[in-house]
């Protein structure tokens, strides 16, 4: 399989142990698949951390949110009624929970390798009962001066696409659930096409059709309609299982480029490329046969949920393409491509 990827040689560029939990008595277990952004002349983060308690043996023990704090619940690991062979979700008298809560945590570099966290902005943490087990993979789109935040809001409802607003990172709008369960992967375009905003996202389902890519168009950002499904997986290749949008499409002369992460039946991770027409973005132009980035290095291989690459977030500078990607569920990192190479890769209809 083709990996046109140039890693940094400094990755992984962030790992858990490079920063501190939100509050005493719980650990950070991952740093995953960050929101990219710049402002004020620096590269940002929006990094998801996911949390949990120090684990006991006997015990498992995991944290949700409950008002303005969060509710540590403990179950003996033999409990009969407890599924725990997910390191990612359990299964407790069948409820489902997540092992760990996930926050977004803002940080930022003057060379785009080395990550800091300033002081003076908030950790953006979930609010409602609609974000009980946490706020997950943001995407950050810039319009008119507004960032877009579209993350996943998870809870025992379900998991659906939430929206934040901000100008200045410090203060934000909360719009609330803009697509309800079961959507992730919301990622919004950068520009109004026709007047309209528009974006990806990824129905979740189990029976009919499959985890695809689905188009909506909105006239204020907020309220999404004319729902299309656009991608979806493709039998006996690399993303047979699920596909999902990474970060906003990037405008080239030949179309909308989206880098999007597809996955097997084995739950490996890859990214690969399509191509949506410029003044009509429902439709399809190409899309890459093979991925343009796979899961090779130990880093991507070995960690909380191994053989993963997965991006929500990017930076472009002329063909310079700057993807900070999750690897292996646990590590933050980064890595370079050339948008003509990309293009180069895909396959037309």
């Amino acid at each position: 399989m083709t990996d046109i990827a140039k890693r940094f040689t400094q990755n992984p560029v962030l790992s858990p142990i490079d920063l501190q939990p939100s509050r005493p008595g719980l650990e950070i277990t991952c740093l995953l698949n960050p929101g990219v952004f710049t402002f004020e002349g620096k590269t940002w983060l929006l990094v998801r951390v996911a949390e949990r308690p120090e684990q006991q043996q006997g015990l498992i023990s995991f944290p949700v949110l409950k008002g303005d704090g969060i509710e540590i619940i403990e179950i003996q690991a033999n409990d009969p009624e407890l599924n725990a062979s997910d390191p990612r979700v359990i299964n407790y008298k069948g409820l489902d929970y997540l092992t760990t809560l996930s926050h977004l945590r803002l940080l930022c570099s003057d060379d785009g390798i080395d990550f800091y966290q300033p002081e003076g902005y908030p950790l953006l943490k979930g609010e409602t009962d609609q974000e009980a087990f946490g706020i997950e993979d943001c995407r950050v789109a810039l319009l008119d001066g507004t960032y877009y935040l579209s993350y996943t809001a998870v809870s025992g409802q379900g998991v659906g696409v939430g929206l934040r607003t901000t100008k200045d990172w410090k203060t934000f709008e909360s719009e609330g659930m803009i697509i309800p369960p079961h959507n992730k992967d919301c990622a919004i375009f950068e520009e109004k096409i026709n007047g309209k905003f528009y974006a990806l996202h990824r129905p979740s389902s189990v029976d009919l059709g499959g985890n695809y890519i689905w188009i909506a168009e909105s006239p204020d950002g907020i309220h999404w309609g004319r729902h299309k499904c656009i991608i979806q997986t493709r039998k006996g290749s690399w993303d047979s299982k699920r596909v999902g949008a990474g970060a906003a499409p990037i405008k080239t002369e030949k179309g909308w480029l989206e880098i999007y992460h597809g996955a097997n039946a084995g739950q490996r991770y890859c990214l690969g490329a399509f191509l949506l027409d410029l003044n009509d973005p429902t439709v399809v132009l190409a899309r890459t046969a093979d991925p343009i980035m796979v899961p090779t290095a130990e880093y991507e291989l070995t960690g909380f949920f191994g053989h993963v690459v997965f991006t929500n977030g990017h930076v472009v500078h002329g063909d310079e393409l700057t993807i900070y990607y999750g690897a292996a569920d646990e590590f933050v990192c980064g890595a370079k491509f050339s948008i003509t190479e990309i293009l180069n890769a895909l396959t037309y209809d």
